[in-house]
């Protein structure tokens, strides 16, 4: 007979995975609701949560980098530049 395995409890940094994936995903489904919406009301209210959403995510990922959980390398003046060019490009009219 098998045992059931004793579960894990969450730590400080799963907690804050999960918290950041869920925002990433709450901001994806209000961002589609909002694009869909027919009555400006509406969407302006689903675009005012959208705002708080990304809020929030960003408080998140600000947290987890401090604590070292999400590192993120800076970009030089060079990369910067490279991808401006690269957008600027493909946003003109052909």
């Amino acid at each position: 007979m098998a045992q059931n395995p004793v579960p894990v409890p969450m730590q400080d940094k799963d907690r804050l995975e999960d918290a950041l994936n869920t925002q990433k995903y709450m901001t994806e489904a209000y961002n589609a609701l909002a694009n869909e919406c027919a009555a400006s009301n509406i969407r302006d209210e689903l675009l005012n949560i959208l705002q708080d959403e990304h809020n929030i995510q960003a408080d998140i990922f600000r947290e987890m980098q401090k604590r070292g959980w999400y590192p993120t390398t800076p970009a030089d003046q060079q990369q910067i530049q490279a991808v401006k060019q690269q957008f600027t490009v493909s946003a003109q009219p052909s």
